[in-house]
């Protein structure tokens, strides 16, 4: 499998409902909740592309476009951007859908870098 196949390969997608649970007192979703559903699928698409034990090393330019409101969908979507020696950049967007309507914006986008660590916990070459 050639790199760009192995890219499309650990795209990861999720879809989350946005319920009152975590949302704000302004009805939309927490900044910081976001964060939390970026950094995961980040992981996961760090880890499905190296199959390696993977950390969050930084977080970088998060940018809130759009507030999200409670009563919508969010897809997320994690893609590898750059591969390092021992490091990799994901980008992960999170998309607005309307339940009822075919409405879809982005709201919030950001990078993540994360190190592949061996048995040692020293980092390790990804490919």
């Amino acid at each position: 499998m050639n790199l760009e196949e192995k890219i499309k390969k650990s795209e990861t997608r999720i879809f989350k409902a946005v319920f009152p649970n975590t949302t704000n007192h302004y009805d939309t979703m927490f900044g910081g909740t976001a964060m939390l559903m970026m950094d995961e699928i980040a992981f996961i698409t760090a880890t499905r592309f190296t199959r390696k034990v993977c950390v969050t090393v930084s977080s970088d330019k998060i940018d809130f476009k759009k507030p999200i409101p409670a009563g919508t969908i969010i897809e997320l979507i994690g893609k590898v951007s750059k591969i390092g020696n021992t490091s990799l950049d994901v980008n992960v967007e999170i998309f607005i859908e309307q339940m009822y309507s075919d409405v879809r914006e982005k709201a919030i986008s950001g990078n993540f870098t994360f190190v592949a660590l061996d048995k040692d916990k020293k980092p390790t070459k990804i490919l």
